[in-house]
């Protein structure tokens, strides 16, 4: 699951032109905007702050709860259903036009 909402995410972010990296260990998942690979504290604090948040507030205004920051990781859980990854990349592309 986590995998494919990963790379549902990329996608989105690709066809937007938005410079990002998403940072992903088994089912837990940072994403950062930024250019460049993120290896550490130091480059995470080169990401743009500003237009993650701007995106985490599109997120959660349709519902979707993420990490409130770019230095916490998300977390899927068996509870999460294709439907409920199907309904978070429809967010993503909603917040993606705003930004």
């Amino acid at each position: 699951m986590a995998s494919r909402l990963c790379s549902g995410m990329a996608d989105l972010f690709l066809k937007k032109g938005l410079p990002f990296r998403i940072n992903r260990v088994g089912s837990m998942f940072t994403l950062f905007f930024t250019a460049e690979e993120v290896v550490d504290f130091a480059t995470a604090l080169r990401s743009d702050t500003e237009r993650f948040a701007r995106f985490f507030q599109g997120m959660l205004e349709a519902g979707i709860y993420l990490a409130p920051a770019q230095f916490e990781a998300g977390f899927l859980s068996f509870a999460h259903t294709g439907e409920d990854i199907d309904r978070t990349l429809a967010a993503c592309e909603r917040a993606l036009k705003r930004l």
